[in-house]
């Protein structure tokens, strides 16, 4: 697949820039990024550049506005949506594309989440055979993760070409996944998130947030703990994702994707995360200009300062995991009867079931799990971290013990967990000595 000229509808978002500077670095094409003023595209531009650390790319960078979309689109080998998450906008784009695009044109989205075939329907009948999902995750320079998903009318050699190309020309880890609401790494990933967070408002008199992310934190494989990753993917967006797959799915694992009302206060009053400035956690600055990091009270609905956690078996983990006894650090958490080790257990051994029962349903092979979320989230994949425990039939017996035979047979865990293969990553990359 030779793609030389790619268009990016919606570069000025982070995804949108990040994107552009793949192609136009690792594919070295020339890109049009395509903004609602011009100014807004150099800015995207500058930053996409600067993202890269790469200053030759600047030349296949080229920022553009609305006025000239037709003629973009005519010239463009690839086109990529990358605007709002909302099918009505992403459908009134496509019948613009439609109409400018050359017939051998492929026609990609990025939605997170979206339904790939439902966006394709206003598309010609021709185009609908180039036209396919092509999910990346931020920031795509140190997660590769790239999910491609097709639509029963994509043209099996455009997908496996596309395949191709994403894998060996712009150095991404490709998935294909089945089009289902969130795919595969967000729907296994928030999941994980989202079930913290309402585990955050049943235990708010013990702390609850920063209170659950002590207990789920970087020791327990993970770059960040699931509340701080919420906060900084962006609380509308988490709340976009997990809406999408409670509204149009309805597996076992369904009311962990309900929303809490207390984060959906937060929304209302503007408090998005990170990216403005306060959200489940907030940064301010002391007087003496150090930082302050505060979390937000869902009891008394105000920010306060954060609790340093040290429970003792988090403590005697990170302790074994910084001499490299990333075993003995497993058996810790699996021998200590306190209720935040037990809890901390629970939470690991659901997020292996689901992330095997996702796999099995969206991917037909349990290897993507671990693909998309060593690569998607930087997490410990789901088939090392049994392996970390002990291996199949003792997280078997692990999960019949702790989370009981009603969810054993809940999950059909004797089908489920049937012909487990070995992963390939190892678990001892994700296994963190930090809190």
């Amino acid at each position: 697949m030779q793609i030389n000229t790619v268009t990016v509808i919606g570069a000025n978002g982070t995804m949108g820039r990040n994107i552009s500077g793949i192609f136009a670095s690792f594919g070295n094409c020339k890109v049009y990024m395509v903004c609602r003023t011009i100014d807004k595209a150099i800015i995207a531009k500058n930053k996409a550049a600067l993202s890269v650390k790469a200053e030759a790319i600047e030349q296949n960078l080229i920022p553009c506005d609305y006025s000239d979309f037709e003629k973009l689109i005519s010239e463009s080998d690839l086109v990529f949506d990358s605007i709002i998450e909302d099918m009505e906008k992403k459908l009134e784009l496509n019948m613009r594309i439609a109409q400018a695009a050359k017939s051998e044109t492929i026609i990609c989205t990025g939605t997170s989440g979206l339904s790939i075939h439902a966006l394709s329907e206003v598309l010609k009948p021709e185009q609908r055979k180039r036209y396919i999902g092509m999910h990346m995750f931020n920031p795509p320079y140190s997660l590769t993760l790239c999910e491609i998903i097709p639509t029963k009318d994509t043209s099996p050699d455009v997908l496996g070409d596309l395949k191709e190309y994403a894998s060996v020309v712009l150095h991404r880890t490709v998935v294909e996944v089945k089009d289902f609401p969130a795919f595969l790494g967000n729907r296994i990933g928030f999941q994980f998130i989202n079930e913290a967070m309402l585990y955050a408002e049943k235990y708010r008199d013990n702390g609850g947030i920063d209170y659950i992310d002590a207990i789920l934190g970087q020791y327990t494989g993970r770059n960040m703990a699931p509340l701080n990753t919420s906060d900084f993917v962006g609380l509308d967006v988490h709340k976009a994702i997990v809406d999408n797959v409670y509204c149009n799915s309805n597996d076992y694992a369904h009311e962990t994707f309900h929303f809490p009302y207390f984060v959906s206060r937060l929304i209302d009053t503007g408090n998005l995360g990170r990216k403005t400035g306060a959200g489940l956690y907030k940064i301010s600055k002391k007087d003496t200009g150090e930082k302050q990091y505060e979390v937000y009270d869902i009891s008394t609905q105000r920010y306060r300062k954060c609790v340093d956690y040290n429970f003792p078996y988090k403590i005697s983990m990170i302790s074994a995991i910084r001499v490299g006894s990333y075993k003995k650090a497993m058996e810790i958490l699996i021998n200590n009867s306190s209720f935040e080790a037990k809890l901390c257990l629970e939470f690991l051994l659901k997020y292996i079931s689901y992330s095997i029962y996702s796999a099995k349903l969206l991917a037909g092979d349990l290897h993507a799990a671990d693909d998309v979320m060593a690569t998607g989230f930087g997490w410990i994949p789901p088939l090392s971290l049994i392996e970390a425990l002990g291996g199949t039939e003792f997280v078997m017996n692990l999960i019949k013990n702790r989370l009981g035979m009603d969810f054993w047979k809940l999950i059909d865990g004797d089908n489920l967990y049937s012909d487990i293969p070995q992963s390939k990553y190892d678990y001892r990359k994700y296994l963190k000595a930090k809190s």
